[in-house]
């Protein structure tokens, strides 16, 4: 009898470790925490149950692929099958795994969204207008002015955002790309 597939939904813990067969396969290893809430009706309140423990394992390019996207916090949709249960862990061979969107945006290698798609709708927000000063570069505390990330917006992601989103100069992706775009 195959083991059936099941999805789990919780929150990577630890750092991701990749390991590589001595064929080159990589097989990729982390744990995972699945907090069920259940609602209290005595206290009218929602209550955190008891958190259940999955050790989780990736191979090949799903192995490359976790173990450059996922660090701890993370909070992870994993759909996989029961290998085993012992040490109080349920054991999983991962099949696909997505990065949850509840409380994050994610960014991928070959699209990423306009600025205009991540402007405020609000009535009290005014929109930037054209003649806005030219936007400063964002700081992150003492380390000085942001600096590209790997996996992180463009630098001109950071600039729109810092300015307001301007609608008047952000049409396009393809016009916030080039470097004469807002003049």
């Amino acid at each position: 009898m195959a083991p059936s597939v099941t999805h789990v939904s919780g929150t990577v813990t630890g750092s991701v470790e990749v390991r590589f067969t001595d064929s080159g396969v990589a097989v990729c290893r982390f744990r995972l925490t699945q907090t069920t809430t259940q609602w209290d009706a005595t206290a009218q309140q929602w209550r955190d149950g008891a958190p259940i423990r999955y050790v989780c394992t990736a191979w090949r390019d799903l192995a490359r692929n976790a173990t450059e996207s996922l660090v701890d916090g993370v909070r992870v949709l994993v759909t996989g099958r029961v290998t085993e249960i012992r040490d109080n862990a349920v054991y999983l061979s991962i099949d696909d795994l997505g990065i949850s969107l509840r409380q994050r945006i994610a960014y991928t290698e070959t699209s990423l969204p306009s600025p205009a798609a991540a402007a405020p709708i609000s009535p009290t927000t005014p929109v930037a207008s054209a003649a806005a000063p030219a936007a400063q570069p964002a700081t992150t505390g003492a380390r000085g002015p942001a600096a590209h990330r790997a996996g992180g917006p463009p630098a001109w992601w950071e600039q729109r955002r810092a300015a307001g989103w301007d609608r008047t100069t952000a049409r396009t992706p393809a016009d916030a790309l080039s470097p004469n775009a807002g003049r």
